[in-house]
């Protein structure tokens, strides 16, 4: 399984599973949750943080915080 860590520029994945007692409470409202689509917007230069976009909710979070994620990614191809 990928995690949003893994997510190219652009890439869009939906959410599966995370460990609920790692992700903090913000992400939760903000919409990081099971079966909603979240795309990587943008990197920082130096590779961290990394900025999402959950559900129309745009989001800068670490990316140890994004590996913590687990998603399917979208495939391009049927978009």
């Amino acid at each position: 399984m990928a995690t949003v860590a893994e997510l190219k520029f652009g890439q869009r994945g939906i959410i599966k599973d995370f460990a609920e007692n790692r992700l903090p409470v913000k992400l939760l409202e903000m919409g990081c949750l099971p079966g909603n689509s979240i795309e990587l917007v943008q990197i920082a230069p130096l590779a961290d943080p990394i900025y999402i976009n959950v559900n129309g909710s745009h989001i800068a979070i670490r990316r140890s915080m994004a590996k913590q994620i687990e998603i399917d990614i979208e495939d391009v191809s049927t978009i």
